[in-house]
């Protein structure tokens, strides 16, 4: 046996598990790339051509095999591989490959490398590490296009001995989706991030997974044995004895601790004194509809629907967006769906909405969530429509982002009322009451302003992350001053308890969505701040519900009243601890 090495990476879907390694190459190796003469540029655009309708054949024959998969896993491939061949049909991709052959002189394989590198320095400028984990999906059908060109196609997957681990510098969507969890029993990758598509299938096909682990390419090999901890972001390569000990006695704790999680499931979330609470989901994609239902949430309290709009070269019509919305409002089986109307800018780009913009649309200060929407009725009207249409399969709630002042909210309504009439109109059916229609607390400003918004929604819904990031100034995905990112902090604290006072003043639900939200242990100043509807996402659901039965919502609300005396961060994160029993 070889030296014991450790890799650190991002834990994207919890369970350890150890196996033997299976090393995927990445394919895409030495990428030739020269000028070539004006007499052969249309030679070359033609080779592009070649590879791009190669890669559509691929990726069909791709979703044929995802319609025999008759699971979650399934359909999300079958969605994901459309918006690859979306990709291949003159996106930005494609196009901007064509004009650098003829603008640059340059053969078809430099083409695609400079236009990859090109969009994903873009989107790596923006302070999201959602939309930097987009990147995942340009760059699989890029190199799709590659290695055709290169006449080296693409290897699939061979089937796997039962007990591998799969180890690659990246893994598509696509890739991951076609993993066996009764052969491959880990993922461990040099590239990706956790709120990714790739991290989305991991976690939904339940196998433990552990992606960004910087050097782990040159420290491993096929046939070494292997310890994946997707629960620490740990990759053990060759585990001495003490750390198989070590780790199986991890392993055994944290199985335990999931079926005494699992027993909670039928249990509803009531504190010991007896004070109900409502714990609902966050969902990016549709396939994350089969967690919801292994936690039993109560409802979806934050659907984002941009995932609707990305990596394609137009709008999704209503019918598409009302067939993805009715297939999550009837998975939910008569619990409430919340959907947030269309939230691209500053961190997340949607070509097709923001193409012809200028650079404002992609700060963090910019024309992002309601605001582009409003500056863009258009969009609105037709997501309001799909969303009326999807009511009538279940309860709905529409949530506006990025809101700061209370005509933006009057705004929204009228287009509402416009949508409704518009359908009605063509004669189709919708709920005999729209759908409630509520405001996202996400900037200072507007929980500032809470009382006078809580005058014109049906409901509020605190978006923590942003509200932190807000308030103090600070983009956490900046390592010099992520630090900083205290969600802690006195004036945060402030601004969601005068939210929260102002919705029950205007005796209107409030929720709060978010990493707070999901954290059992800040469960007990939120539950003392008065706020009683949590959303989060669905793995954290069972851990705060536990929190949730062993805790006193008057205690709480006395050390909230306690903590909220305090002017330190330090100090106020000693007096939680010291309620968690954590001190």
């Amino acid at each position: 046996m070889g030296i014991e090495k450790r890799f650190k990476g991002l834990g994207v879907s919890p369970g350890i598990s150890s196996g033997i390694a299976h090393v995927r190459e990445t394919g895409v190796v030495d990428i030739p790339e020269y000028e070539i003469r004006k007499k052969d540029i249309k030679t070359e655009e033609n080779r592009l051509t070649r590879a791009v309708r190669l890669a559509q054949r691929q990726v069909r024959r791709l979703q044929s095999r995802a319609k025999e998969m008759a699971n979650e896993a399934g359909d999300e491939l079958w969605a994901l591989l459309d918006a690859y061949l979306l990709m291949l049909d003159g996106s930005r991709l494609v196009r901007g490959a064509e004009k650098r052959i003829g603008a640059q002189k340059i053969n078809a394989e430099a083409a695609v490398q400079l236009e990859i590198a090109e969009i994903s320095g873009a989107f790596q400028a923006m302070d999201d590490s959602y939309i930097a984990a987009r990147l995942d999906d340009i760059r699989e059908v890029g190199n799709r296009i590659l290695l055709n060109l290169g006449k080296h196609p693409l290897r699939p997957l061979s089937v796997l001995p039962k007990g591998s681990i799969v180890i690659a510098e990246n893994l598509s969507p696509a890739d991951m989706a076609q993993l066996d969890p009764s052969t491959v029993c880990g993922v461990g990758t040099l590239l990706g991030g956790a709120e990714g598509h790739t991290a989305i299938v991991a976690r939904a096909l339940g196998i433990p997974s552990v992606l960004g682990a910087a050097a782990l390419m040159d420290g491993i090999r096929t046939g070494d044995p292997v310890i994946i901890d997707g629960s620490a972001g740990l990759i053990v390569v060759n585990p001495n004895s003490d750390t198989l000990k070590r780790l199986g006695r991890r392993r055994a704790e944290l199985e335990k601790t999931t079926k005494r999680l699992a027993r909670l499931k039928t249990q509803p979330a009531i504190s010991r004194d007896g004070t109900t609470f409502k714990l609902q989901a966050n969902i990016e994609l549709p396939i994350e509809m089969k967690m919801i239902g292994q936690v039993a949430a109560e409802g979806v309290g934050l659907m984002r629907s941009e995932f609707m709009f990305m990596n394609r070269p137009t709008v999704p019509t209503e019918d598409e967006q009302f067939g993805i919305m009715r297939q999550i409002v009837e998975g939910m089986n008569g619990h409430p769906v919340t959907i947030r109307t269309l939230d691209v800018g500053a961190d997340k780009a949607a070509d097709a909405v923001v193409g012809e913009m200028d650079d404002s649309v992609t700060t963090a200060l910019g024309l992002r969530g309601i605001r582009l929407s409003l500056l863009k009725p258009e969009l609105l009207e037709t997501q309001f429509r799909a969303m009326l249409r999807a009511a009538n399969y279940g309860p709905v709630r529409i949530l506006l982002p990025m809101v700061t002042t209370v005509n933006e909210v009057l705004r929204a309504r009228k287009i509402l009322v416009k949508a409704a009439a518009q359908l009605k109109r063509r004669r189709v059916k919708i709920p005999p009451q729209l759908p409630a229609l509520g405001t996202m607390i996400e900037v200072p400003g507007a929980a500032l302003a809470a009382d006078a918004l809580a005058q014109v929604s049906d409901f509020l819904a605190i978006g923590s992350n942003d509200l932190t990031m807000y308030t103090l100034a600070v983009d956490r995905a900046n390592e010099h001053v992520a630090g900083l990112f205290d969600p802690l902090h006195p004036a945060v604290l402030r601004l969601i308890q005068f939210t929260t006072g102002a919705a029950m003043k205007a005796r209107i639900p409030i929720s709060i969505c978010g990493e707070m939200a999901g954290d059992p242990n800040l469960t007990v100043i939120l539950a003392g701040l008065g706020l009683r509807e949590f959303s989060m996402s669905p793995s954290n659901i069972p851990r705060v519900k536990q929190r949730i039965r062993e805790m006193d919502a008057v205690a709480a609300s006395n050390r909230a009243n306690l903590i909220m005396d305090q002017v330190d961060s330090g100090r106020i994160r000693m007096l939680l601890d010291d309620f968690n029993g954590l001190a």
